[in-house]
């Protein structure tokens, strides 16, 4: 992996070369390998290198073609660049080095924006055509791979980390909705960002700037409308063919390559494909907890033992305050996933051992993993068949539980008597318009009044093309959680310890397989991914398939009552940059009512803990 950056030449001052070494420098931890710049009379570009393939050095980048018309900056990588390298020799291209940023290159030069229909990989990479003077950059098609912009009239930069672009002087002043976003999502959705002037190009897009003009167009969506219909058992041997392809394709590597492995089904199967495809013992990561509620990593430790690999795991105790500030610091804007915390430690008990890891991501967007698909399709069958004037009742009958099933059953009426996209909404989303409005200052909630947050999930459930409501919501993850959230945090903890990570269950041919299988072979019965469990069945084991899936969760509510608790305290209470947007005395209400162990406001907390910590690190305006 890498950071690239780049920017007009009359955002860089006085001293260019100083300005883009600094945009480079900040990103260090991208590419520790090598850092170079590119600089003409118009366009500056920089890049940071982790070398993966051709450990030689020939392929520094910023790479200019031959013939010196384009400059590429490339973070990523393509996993079938030797096949478009013997097309495009055919073609009369001549190559110099053995990488795939050099094929990338010269298949822009070949094909111009159609390239990307060809690429198979991760990636984001900017293109500067001196000869045109005009910049292409793209994202891939799922958003592995980071692109944040800021854009006005004739001045232009860019970056894979917003920290880089605050080096130059981009403003940093917040967007309000971008906020409100942030505490009801845990995360700010693309387009935005936490800054006003910054923005994130969006997955499976392009943009071009060329005198002072910025267009962005989408070249890629996931197709729900075309259902395959196959026997079972066909499909089944299809998807592990092709899932096995896209494994193969990924352990190219010319360092130590290995695997995450949680010991939930997604993971394993990968991790026993690679057992059965690469001819070198395994190496596995696995995290775990001393709160055994929260932990798996017995069960990765046995499946790892099973197949014989090299396995290396690591219990987390009291870290979480030695190290939430650094991750702070790489996330850029406030970013409340909780589970970034295991995320960063298997990353970073991984890297002392590979380079390379192979991950499970993508099974439960692709197959419907997630509980809350079954919770959202009991929701969708009382919609359909049950009087709203009955659901009414009950919720009201229901409305004062606290907890348990009849709190559970007021939360299932309340959805139901939502439209479909505004209880998935709902069910995606951390903290309840109440509990915003108590905790926001009287200035920030009139500021933000007229916003409404659920646009974003409306906007992807209203564009998919799926025959049923649980297509819908799967097209909406994949466009809007897996890359606002799982990717996100997967690229900033994994590239703070410069681990590259590769997830073959997010190729884009199995994405795109998964959209044609019938909704009844993801979520059968209760029976989540159960397509992906039948193809994975003989390889992983009944044991595995078959236990509660777990997940990556961590003892938060235990964490914010112990281990963080000085420290979450200080943060809440004593940072005065909190005051113009919260009403500090109803977060000490909710703090203390979550100390007290009656109740769990543990997300709600972290979310503005992370957002003080934030606040802290980068000073915004």
């Amino acid at each position: 992996m890498c950071g690239i950056a780049g920017a007009t030449r009359n955002m860089l001052g006085d001293f260019p070369e100083k300005s883009l070494e600094r945009m480079n420098a900040v990103m260090t931890h991208r590419g520790p390998d090598m850092g170079d710049i590119f600089l003409d009379a118009s366009m500056g570009l920089c890049h940071r290198r982790l070398s993966i393939i051709d450990l030689s050095g020939d392929g520094r980048q910023p790479m200019t073609s031959a013939d010196g018309r384009f400059t590429i900056v490339f973070n990523g990588e393509i996993y079938n660049f030797q096949e478009l390298r013997r097309a495009l020799s055919d073609r009369g291209f001549r190559f110099h080095t053995r990488t795939d940023t050099e094929v990338l290159l010269a298949s822009y030069a070949a094909y111009g924006p159609a390239c990307l229909e060809q690429i198979r990989g991760m990636f984001a990479f900017a293109i500067w055509d001196r000869l045109e003077g005009g910049l292409f950059a793209a994202r891939d098609r799922i958003g592995k791979k980071p692109f944040y912009y800021y854009f006005a009239e004739d001045r232009f930069a860019f970056s894979s980390e917003i920290k880089s672009l605050l080096e130059i002087g981009v403003g940093r002043e917040i967007d309000p909705t971008a906020l409100i976003d942030y505490l009801k999502y845990l995360y700010v959705p693309h387009p935005k960002s936490i800054y006003r002037q910054i923005r994130k190009l969006e997955p499976g897009h392009y943009l071009t700037y060329r005198n002072g003009a910025l267009k962005i167009t989408e070249y890629w969506d996931v197709d729900f409308s075309r259902p395959v219909r196959a026997d079972i058992t066909e499909l089944e041997e299809e998807l592990l063919h092709k899932i096995e392809e896209a494994v193969r394709c990924r352990l190219i590597s010319d360092v130590p390559l290995g695997a995450f492995l949680s010991g939930g089904v997604d993971s394993s199967g990968i991790v026993a494909l690679m057992a059965r495809t690469k001819d070198r013992t395994v190496k596995t990561c696995t995290i775990g907890f001393d709160d055994k509620k929260h932990d798996e990593a017995v069960y990765a430790k046995a499946f790892a033992a099973r197949l014989g690999t090299d396995h290396h795991e690591y219990y987390i105790h009291d870290e979480p305050a030695r190290i939430i500030k650094k991750l702070v610091w790489h996330c850029d804007e406030p970013f409340a996933d909780s589970s970034m915390v295991p995320t960063y430690y298997v990353s970073e008990i991984a890297r002392k051992n590979v380079t390379v890891a192979l991950s499970g991501d993508g099974g439960d967007e692709n197959f419907a993993g997630y509980d809350k698909y079954t919770v959202d399709r009991y929701e969708n069958l009382a919609r359909q068949w049950v009087p709203g004037s009955l659901l009414s009742g009950v919720m009201r009958f229901t409305q004062e539980a606290e907890r348990g099933p009849l709190k559970r059953l007021h939360s299932l009426c309340r959805s139901s008597l939502l439209s479909p996209a505004e209880a998935f909404y709902v069910t995606n989303t951390f903290i309840t318009d109440r509990q915003l409005r108590r905790v926001a200052s009287d200035s920030f909630r009139k500021e933000v009044e007229a916003y409404d947050p659920s646009g974003h999930v409306k906007k992807f459930y209203d564009k998919a093309n799926g025959p049923d409501h649980l297509s819908r919501i799967l097209y909406t993850d994949l466009k809007l959680y897996l890359p606002g959230d799982i990717l996100a945090k997967v690229d900033r903890m994994s590239m703070a310890n410069s681990l590259e990570v590769r997830s073959p269950l997010l190729d884009h041919k199995i994405i795109e397989y998964a959209a044609r299988i019938p909704s009844s072979l993801k979520l059968h019965g209760t029976t989540q991914k159960y397509l992906l469990k039948r193809a994975f069945g003989e390889i992983v084991g009944k044991d595995i398939i078959h236990r509660e899936k777990h997940g990556f969760v961590v003892p938060l509510a235990d964490w914010l009552r112990h281990e963080l608790r000085p420290m979450a305290e200080d943060a809440l209470f004593a940072n005065e940059q909190m005051a113009p947007y919260f009403h500090l005395p109803e977060i000490r209400t909710l703090w203390d009512r979550h100390l007290s162990g009656k109740e769990d406001h543990g997300t709600v907390l972290w979310s503005l803990f992370i957002f003080s910590l934030w606040l802290e690190c980068f000073k915004p305006q």
